[in-house]
């Protein structure tokens, strides 16, 4: 698919959480298909703008759907003669940064299309998280919603539920206490949530948990169940409270078991791994000024 230009492209997929290779150009030599600084953006069914096509563009497209299996952030370069390995009769040769960036795993499935839903859906849309959202009436949903988020219409919302992927985050947010109840059991009985979170007051809480346990749910299992759901130490009680409250403590979660020592380590390309990669040759590094500048072409 040609239609796109790169840039569009690394939006969309951001936005809608879908892992993807961005490939850059960064020299070449004699005749090539295109110039340096040449991008196209590679996902595991499509392709976006072109650096050329032909054979160069066969091997890195597939080079980076090899590499996006992964499913991590990475950074590749390949160096290609154009005659002597890939048969290009232009023969010259291109460098090729391959960038590859992991497909969101932050999933939240909403259910209900109210007024705390909508609201809510303002913070989620600037989030990187994928957002299944349903509800039974059509006519509630915007007219356009976000690119990461999917608005279902399902008259069996706990259909829904049962099918939602492993990991999913899930906040029960429906105008109707039976439908909550009913996608509360459904979300108790999922083998792979991540979180549950129930719109209502701490008398609500009591009176699902008393459904629940009549119904033989163990504790462990009632105590995954977050009612009233949002943080404690955001306090309102109007839609957009609500949705602040809630945006911040799934964000919270998101982050749960972060290492800050990790954070501190090497991620990446090192500034000495890459010069000696290019074998320390410093008359490619510049010096002066503030930091240090390494000039890939002419």
């Amino acid at each position: 698919m040609r239609s796109q230009h790169w840039f569009d492209a690394v939006q969309k997929c951001q936005h809608k959480g879908e892992a993807y290779a961005l490939v850059t150009v960064l020299g070449c030599t004699g005749s090539t298909p295109r110039d340096q600084s040449s991008k196209m953006v590679i996902t595991g069914e499509k392709t976006y703008d072109t650096i050329g096509g032909g054979h160069l563009e066969f091997v890195v497209t597939n080079k980076a759907r090899e590499l996006l299996i992964a499913n991590v952030d990475s950074q590749q370069i390949d160096h290609f003669p154009l005659g002597a390995s890939l048969g290009q009769c232009c023969g010259g040769s291109a460098t090729v940064l391959i960038e590859t960036f992991a497909a969101c795993d932050f999933q939240v499935a909403v259910f209900g299309a109210g007024h705390v839903a909508k609201a809510l859906m303002n913070i989620l849309s600037g989030l990187p998280c994928k957002v299944t959202w349903v509800d039974s009436r059509a006519e509630l949903f915007p007219a356009e919603t976000a690119a990461n988020i999917n608005a279902v219409v399902s008259d069996d919302p706990t259909y829904e539920m049962e099918n939602l992927p492993a990991g999913a985050n899930v906040l029960i947010l429906t105008h109707n206490h039976q439908l909550d109840y009913e996608l509360t059991e459904a979300a108790l009985k999922h083998p792979g949530l991540n979180h549950i979170g129930l719109i209502g007051s701490d008398t609500k809480a009591q009176r699902f948990i008393r459904r629940l346990e009549a119904r033989d749910f163990s504790q462990d299992d009632i105590q995954r169940v977050i009612c009233p759901v949002g943080l404690s130490a955001v306090p309102g009680k109007l839609p957009m409270e609500v949705a602040v409250s809630i945006a911040g403590e799934l964000i919270a979660l998101q982050h749960q078991g972060t290492d800050a020592e990790t954070d501190k380590k090497q991620r990446g390309l090192s500034w000495k791994s890459i010069k000696q990669e290019l074998a320390n040759d410093q008359r490619s590094v510049d010096t002066t000024g503030t930091g240090a500048s390494l000039k890939l072409s002419d």
